[in-house]
């Protein structure tokens, strides 16, 4: 794993949760596809332009979106402020307390009413009690909060589209796609929304958004206010991927996406799921044990990959002395996992935590 990875062996990398990693063979595509573009110019951009509807197909069929609802984005950011674009003013948002100021912020800013709850132990049953007090149309969340690592519950965000089928459920997948075996079209989710540069390992410049048939009506009409263009080279688009993917896709940011998940693909998700929430469990223990993470947050029927402990700047300093790589978050340091993590990358952690490195 190392050969693929050169940062794994001069690190401990924990910080999937800030950025992905590229591996020697996703550089070697990256330099070949610039050389063929330096050597083609016009004539390499329009050979290399399927690869786009390769993308589109393949991170459809990994995660289980219709081809024609999903979408191609730079980020997170854009996809978001897009769909909120082509939402009518009236509608009501519920947020939670601390999420990431990219969910949040336009929301707020766009002057949607709205209502925030706070994230504990009793999560579920205060966002019910929100829903049938304060009525929103639209809940908006990031399925992996980034603070805490805290994942939403995959039966309860399906009980909740069950329960109120008109609510439009909007999920932040930034730190969540990559990480398990997951379907779009059976999670109940109306919109999974998110970059590519962490968990998928896709780099910068890349992301996604898809949508339920059920949220493509409730933006289609506003965005279908004029007559789409007749010019040849924007033959195939719709009022939507006019407002989602306006202007060129990049194919070198794209394209990374795309062979970072036939790589990811190959490995299957399954096994990264598999491998992740064993190493991601084992922590959870040794942290918890250590009284660096809450006892409710064991008790939670799905788990993420990401975790934040309450460290004294001593020890965040012996961390960085020893090479293992995290983030300060909140008021705590995150830590994340991934599949090329190993039990002696957990184990070189638990030294320095126990002042014995």
């Amino acid at each position: 794993m190392n050969l693929s990875f050169p940062i794994l062996k001069e690190y401990t990398y924990l910080n999937t949760a800030n950025s992905g990693i590229l591996s020697t063979n996703l550089a070697d595509w990256r330099k070949k596809h610039d050389e063929a573009f330096i050597t083609g110019g016009s004539i390499f951009r329009m050979e290399s332009l399927p690869m786009i509807g390769d993308l589109r197909n393949n991170i459809s069929r990994l995660f289980g979106s219709k081809p024609n609802n999903t979408y191609l984005v730079q980020n997170f950011s854009v996809g978001f402020n897009t769909l909120l674009a082509g939402l009518d003013k009236n509608h009501r948002f519920l947020l939670l307390e601390e999420e990431y100021p990219s969910v949040s912020y336009p929301v707020i800013s766009m002057g949607f009413d709205y209502h925030s709850i706070a994230i504990d132990e009793n999560l579920e049953e205060n966002m019910i009690k929100a829903i049938d007090t304060f009525k929103p149309t639209v809940l908006a969340f990031s399925m992996v909060q980034y603070i805490s690592g805290l994942r939403m519950d995959d039966g309860f965000i399906q009980k909740l589209k069950t329960t109120y089928p008109d609510l439009l459920l909007i999920g932040d997948g930034t730190q969540f796609l990559g990480t398990i075996n997951f379907n779009f079209e059976k999670s109940g989710l109306d919109a999974l929304i998110g970059s590519g540069y962490k968990w998928l390992l896709g780099g910068y410049g890349n992301g996604y958004a898809f949508l339920s048939d059920q949220m493509k009506d409730a933006i289609y009409h506003k965005n279908k206010l004029a007559e789409l263009p007749t010019a040849p080279f924007l033959k195939g688009k719709d009022h939507l991927s006019m407002c989602f993917e306006p202007g060129h896709l990049d194919t070198l940011n794209f394209g990374t996406l795309n062979e970072s998940l036939n790589f990811l693909g190959a490995i299957g998700f399954n096994s990264i799921e598999k491998t992740t929430q064993a190493l991601s469990n084992k922590a959870r223990l040794e942290l918890n044990s250590r009284g660096l993470i809450p006892d409710w947050t064991l008790e939670r029927n799905y788990q993420s990959t990401i975790m934040s402990m309450p460290l004294d700047q001593k020890t965040v300093s012996r961390l960085a002395e020893a090479k293992i790589l995290c983030s300060p978050r909140g008021t705590g340091t995150r830590i994340s996992f991934h599949f090329y993590n190993t039990d002696e990358d957990l184990n070189q952690l638990l030294q320095v935590l126990d002042g014995r490195n």
